[in-house]
């Protein structure tokens, strides 16, 4: 894995040379070379790493997640900011089968950090209000319920968001 600025500084160069073959004539070569350079462009906006835990997650495989994610040693360095929140969204899910503090500091730090997809932020919050509903805070639990609810326009977490509030009327 490379740091998200070397990425950048090796589609750089590929353009460069992308463009002294352009000058020499080989157009075929330059063409090659620039898409080339846009996997790597690719790569800084999309980290590779976070990609295959979504793959291992798709797949309902926590360790693998946490085996990949474990893979980035410094997220501050190699992550953009919208990727770190991901990052930590991730190790949000994981830890929510685990250890409840810790999953409840992840996802406040993914939505701090910022998650781009609406679903990843209702999920999120969706999450945050069941560990809260778990610690007896119904408060900020009906306050994060009421913002998923509202975030989520497709009616994916419909079921799950009626379902804690069956719950929470047992508190």
């Amino acid at each position: 894995m490379f740091n998200k600025n070397l990425k950048l500084v090796i589609a750089g160069l590929i353009i460069a040379y992308a463009i002294y073959q352009f000058i020499e004539d080989n157009i075929g070569n330059g063409i090659s070379l620039i898409l080339l350079s846009t996997i790597f462009i690719f790569l800084y906006f999309r980290n590779e790493i976070i990609l295959l835990s979504f793959l291992r997650m798709r797949k309902q495989d926590l360790a693998g997640t946490k085996k990949w994610l474990d893979k980035i040693k410094n997220p501050e360095a190699a992550l953009t900011v919208k990727q770190q929140g991901y990052y930590n969204y991730l190790h949000g899910i994981i830890f929510s089968q685990t250890n409840l503090t810790q999953a409840e500091k992840y996802f406040k730090k993914a939505l701090k950090l910022g998650l781009t997809m609406d679903y990843d932020v209702a999920m999120a919050k969706l999450s945050l209000a069941g560990i809260s509903m778990q610690k007896r805070r119904k408060r900020e639990a009906t306050m994060l319920l009421n913002e998923a609810k509202k975030l989520d326009k497709n009616n994916m977490l419909t079921d799950q968001i009626k379902m804690m509030q069956q719950q929470m009327k047992k508190i």
